[in-house]
């Protein structure tokens, strides 16, 4: 029987809340995303719909962490996902591709968030799991304080990117950020590869960020071009003189 008054227990505690608390943002920030086309009384049921597929995705992961850790290309196949999604997620409310909009339905929404959330969740689970030292009780205790944090998170998120649009830019350069930083840490990659560059994983979620931000802008920037320009009428030929 798990004593909760423990030293170690209480110790295992904090730890696992001070977790939720730094890499439960990220999350917010991306199922925030998600949501921001929907109509303002969807938004609540993206979120907390959203919230319940991830959490459950969070449950599976947890009893696989370490397993999931010697996959090899499973974090290079992950940060492309969440290059991918930050990139998509930049794209105009109003352009011309809706293919690459932001979701504008629910269900949209929700995939997005599900699919996002269980690429990123790899760290949180990890961290989790680690700090849990094999006690199921800390395990699920962690999941459930994950979901105010990132269920308020997101509501934040959404009424900052309301205000401040630069902040949905910001959303997809920490995806990217995120990503950049997965792929430094696969296993499947020479553990000398990086050996020799100073501040490695920095710099490949730098790269990642800049790489998503400028995909994103330039993708945005040709939608906004065929919105505008749809088609140029073939010009008529000119009548002839005599």
């Amino acid at each position: 029987m798990v004593d909760i008054f423990s030293a170690s227990f209480l110790v295992a505690l904090l730890q696992i809340i001070l977790i939720d608390i730094l890499l439960g943002g990220d999350n917010a920030v991306v199922i925030a995303l998600a949501c921001r086309r929907l109509p303002p009384d969807k938004r609540r049921q993206g979120i907390l719909w959203g919230v319940a597929g991830a959490i459950g995705l969070r449950v599976v992961l947890i009893f696989f962490a370490l397993q999931l850790l010697a996959v090899p290309w499973l974090k290079v196949a992950g940060a492309l996902l969440l290059f991918w999604i930050g990139i998509k997620l930049l794209q105009p409310e109003d352009g011309g591709h809706g293919e690459v909009a932001a979701p504008a339905t629910l269900a949209g929404a929700i995939k997005t968030i599900v699919v996002a959330d269980a690429v990123m969740s790899l760290d949180n689970v990890i961290a989790v799991a680690g700090a849990a030292n094999g006690s199921l009780a800390l395990v699920v205790f962690g999941i459930l304080v994950s979901i105010p944090i990132v269920v308020w998170g997101s509501q934040f998120v959404l009424k900052m990117m309301d205000r401040f649009p630069m902040v949905i830019t910001g959303g997809g350069a920490l995806l990217g950020w995120i990503g950049g930083g997965m792929i430094v840490g696969d296993p499947a990659l020479p553990p000398d590869l990086f050996a020799a560059v100073p501040y490695a994983k920095y710099l490949a979620s730098a790269l990642g960020a800049v790489l998503v931000v400028a995909a994103g802008r330039l993708l945005a920037r040709r939608s906004r071009q065929a919105a505008e320009c749809p088609g140029e009428e073939p010009a008529e030929p000119a009548p002839e003189t005599v």
